[in-house]
């Protein structure tokens, strides 16, 4: 017997009355929460539902009875395809205030414990270019709108050099102008894509895994230094070469060019060899008088003049005086740890990746740094009782964890060391706020502040001090 078809229905005149996760705005229908992307709180709207759950709805607009007063155009012309900026049809004031809700909303609701008043959030001063790394995929048949495919009886095969389309992992939206990242990202991905499909180099096919061309990764740093990775699908040494001494030619001032091999099912290059075509293997960036070395593989947040924002908050909190041993767990490259270290005592810090803890090394080296030591491992097997005994009782703990937040057993030996102040650095205010509950019979919450890194989209970081219920000093 077939499989009976679903029935979705077509809402009338729905009215969207908020904002929801992953960016999506949302209305009621009959006491049922509808789910509908690229909505703004105001609109009214004919929505198709295509997915029914019990308790809610997910639909796509396909008219517009009413368009809200909050609307604004806007600036990309990939906007609504390629599933990036989704909050670009609303001003930058209304995407901060949605974000502050969403911070306070969580905290209350996931962590359900006492708060302080939440701080205003802190925008960012560059809105669009903001950006200092982005990875674009080559595809050997470009996505075409439905538009474009009624206005064509047979759809020419074009190839790509963009972003993936949200959930269909062989689609690629060719992009022409992207307004993430500043020059030269634009001209470079430009150029590379002319200079292929001029020298019929084969884009990478997806499903089939074959193909020349696979990805592109340009980085950019706040010093003006650039680095371009080509990522090649097949070892064909005289077609590469062919390409970066092209692109070098035309980009004489890249800092760093260089190119690596992967033949995997999977795009990841962290397990690859990079190798170096010329220039260095490696850019600057600066923060306050610190130089961080950014290697083909390292870690450094993508908004860097709004990474110095957050860092100067998080340092805030801290309160250091020099006397005091700090904790910095997840550290990633040591960012965070070498950005205090001039004012604490020690600083130690965590992280899984041991690529990532020895450009932490380095990077202390780098500035003259020697009051910094770093381990590497999985968190909740390298911090345990034995590990304070070796490293001394932490005065400050600093966590900038994954999206997924900190595991239990890494809670425990946190509570265990009973540092007077933790300073939690998180992506992802739910998981924060489940965290906090966890610490919360020790550790009251005494300050909070959300800072946006990542404008147009709902993405939000926020930066939270706790400390000791018995501690005196503030």
């Amino acid at each position: 017997m077939g499989r009976k078809k679903a029935n979705h229905p077509l809402i009338e005149s729905l009215e969207i009355v908020a904002v929801a996760a992953e960016g999506k705005a949302l209305g009621r229908w009959n006491d049922i929460v509808v789910f509908v992307p690229m909505a703004v709180p105001g609109d009214v709207v004919d929505v198709q539902v295509c997915c029914k759950r019990r308790r809610y709805m997910e639909g796509r607009i396909v008219r517009f009875v009413r368009r809200s007063p909050l609307r604004v155009e806007p600036v990309c012309e990939h906007f609504g395809v390629c599933g990036g900026c989704k909050w670009q049809n609303m001003p930058y004031d209304e995407q901060l205030r949605f974000k502050q809700e969403q911070v306070a909303e969580q905290l209350k609701r996931i962590g359900g414990i006492e708060l302080p008043e939440i701080g205003p959030i802190r925008g960012s001063r560059q809105t669009l270019f903001y950006r200092n790394k982005l990875e674009f995929t080559f595809s050997d048949r470009r996505w075409l709108t439905p538009e474009e495919i009624a206005a064509q009886d047979e759809p020419a095969r074009e190839p790509a050099l963009g972003f993936h389309i949200p959930g269909l992992f062989d689609k690629v939206l060719d992009i022409r102008k992207c307004w993430l990242q500043p020059d030269p990202s634009n001209a470079i991905r430009q150029e590379v894509r002319a200079f292929c499909i001029d020298r019929g180099y084969s884009f990478y096919d997806i499903r089939e895994h074959r193909g020349l061309m696979r990805n592109l990764i340009v980085r950019t740093a706040s010093t003006g230094e650039v680095m371009a990775i080509v990522v090649f699908g097949e070892d064909d040494r005289e077609r590469i070469d062919a390409l970066l001494s092209h692109t070098r030619e035309r980009f004489p001032g890249l800092a760093s060019l260089m190119w690596v091999v992967n033949t995997k099912l999977n795009d990841t290059i962290g397990d690859l060899e990079i190798r170096l075509h010329s220039g260095r293997d490696h850019i600057f960036e600066e923060m306050e008088s610190l130089r961080f070395k950014v290697g083909p593989k390292s870690f450094y947040q993508t908004n860097s003049s709004q990474a110095y924002e957050l860092y100067k908050i998080v340092r805030e909190f801290a309160a250091l005086t020099g006397q005091e041993t700090v904790y910095d767990l997840y550290t990633g490259t040591g960012t965070i740890a070498n950005f205090v270290a001039a004012r604490a005592s020690r600083v130690i810090g965590v992280e899984y990746v041991p690529e990532a803890i020895e450009d932490a090394r380095t990077n202390s080296r780098l500035n003259g740094i020697d009051n910094t030591t770093f381990y590497a491992g999985d968190m909740k097997d390298v911090l345990d009782e034995a590990f304070v005994e070796r490293n001394g009782r932490p005065d400050v703990v600093i966590l900038d964890p994954p999206r997924a937040g900190i595991h239990e057993d890494v809670a425990r030996t946190i509570l265990g060391a009973a540092p007077g102040r933790i300073v939690y650095v998180s992506c992802n205010p739910a998981t924060q706020a489940r965290d906090l509950a966890l610490l919360d019979a020790d550790y009251r919450v005494l300050r909070i502040q959300p800072v946006d890194m990542f404008p147009h989209t709902h993405h939000v970081e926020n930066v939270v001090l706790l400390v000791r219920r018995n501690e005196q000093r503030i």
